[in-house]
């Protein structure tokens, strides 16, 4: 009985907490297994549980009616053990993004604590890095079109584009499951982006956007696959929770639970 209670309680206390969430479009992805090109010595599978990914990064209106609620969040008030000087610094004030920043672009330089905390006050969370290359492996008709030179082109090309952050969300392809930006508009925070080390060594740390965010004769690469997913890894590997950059934004992702079974599980 008293278990029952917790799972009520805890049942009743998402629903409360997801009154204020925003309308975000989700997408369910079917459980299955990927090799990672990275992180993983013995190249074996891993297993991804069935979830639920919003299918398009969150943008600089919905993160104002976040901050809103949560003047916590502002720029003015944000600790600085939570996120570093460049916080929203591209915005006007701290509840005003500015006629320069669209509504609908996706919301850049937010740390990584920030991040999770929108998303934890959406009833959801952030993707596991496997989670997010596994839905980022597919086109439009694919599961895994890493190896598909037209699509690794595809994303070396974006690599050497400036200021895709500065565009609106929707504008790139839907992917197999219905997914759009995974590639083309900004890099996204991981749950747990910093569980694969890179050494950062060749590059000068102090100007993490410029010297990450570029491409140039990436195309001509002879492993486009490789180098495509590397420069993703380097560039997750080079962050700390509280660093913000231009380029970096974010989406929300949940579990799937079937109500059926909570409901059940209460009885």
């Amino acid at each position: 009985m008293i278990q029952a209670r917790i799972v009520l309680f805890s049942f009743l206390l998402g629903i409360g907490t997801t009154l204020w969430a925003q309308k975000t479009p989700m997408v369910s992805i079917k459980g299955g297994t990927y090799v990672p090109l990275y992180g993983t010595a013995d190249k074996k599978p891993v297993a991804i549980t069935a979830f639920e990914m919003d299918a398009y990064p969150v943008t600089n209106a919905q993160y104002l009616a976040f901050v809103k609620k949560y003047p916590a969040y502002s720029r003015s008030k944000m600790k600085g053990l939570f996120a570093d000087k460049s916080y929203l610094s591209q915005w006007e004030s701290d509840f005003d993004y500015g006629k320069n920043n669209l509504s609908n672009a996706p919301v850049t330089n937010v740390s990584w604590f920030a991040a999770k905390k929108y998303c934890e006050c959406q009833g959801k969370r952030l993707p596991t890095m496997d989670e997010w290359e596994y839905v980022a492996m597919a086109d439009e008709k694919r599961i895994d079109a890493r190896t598909k030179e037209a699509f690794n082109k595809y994303i070396m090309s974006w690599y050497e584009k400036p200021k895709t952050y500065a565009n609106p969300i929707g504008q790139t392809f839907k992917n197999y499951w219905g997914v759009y930006d995974m590639h083309g508009l900004v890099w996204e925070w991981t749950a747990d982006f910093n569980s694969i080390f890179l050494s950062g060594e060749s590059r000068k740390d102090k100007d993490t956007d410029k010297n990450l965010f570029c491409g140039s004769g990436s195309v001509n690469a002879t492993d486009l696959m490789n180098y495509a997913a590397f420069m993703r890894y380097a560039f997750r590997g080079s962050l700390k929770a509280r660093y913000t950059t231009r380029n970096l934004g974010f989406r929300c992702a949940k579990d799937k639970v079937a109500l059926a079974k909570t409901i059940q599980n209460i009885r």
